[in-house]
């Protein structure tokens, strides 16, 4: 679904902390620590897996999963647009 480098990169690409991003997913800061923390794909509940997710694609992140379409393929991130 996701890993824990997506996360970190997504939340770079948007220029917000944990914390941030904890509030525009709707979950505590020490889920979002947690998350981040472990090794590869992020495990946990799946609602919070979620919502972070759905938080990072409202706030224009594209997380781009194993064999999706990108120029160089593989796993990473990408804002959907240009930052204005």
């Amino acid at each position: 679904m996701i890993t824990s480098v997506q996360m970190r990169a997504a939340r770079a690409l948007l220029g917000i902390d944990q914390k941030a991003l904890a509030e525009l997913a709707g979950v505590s800061l020490p889920t979002i620590q947690r998350m981040e923390a472990s090794g590869g794909v992020v495990r946990g509940v799946v609602e919070s897996l979620t919502r972070v997710v759905e938080a990072l694609d409202r706030a224009g992140v594209e997380l781009i999963g194993d064999n999706a379409r990108s120029e160089t393929g593989g796993r990473g991130v990408r804002l959907k647009n240009p930052p204005a």
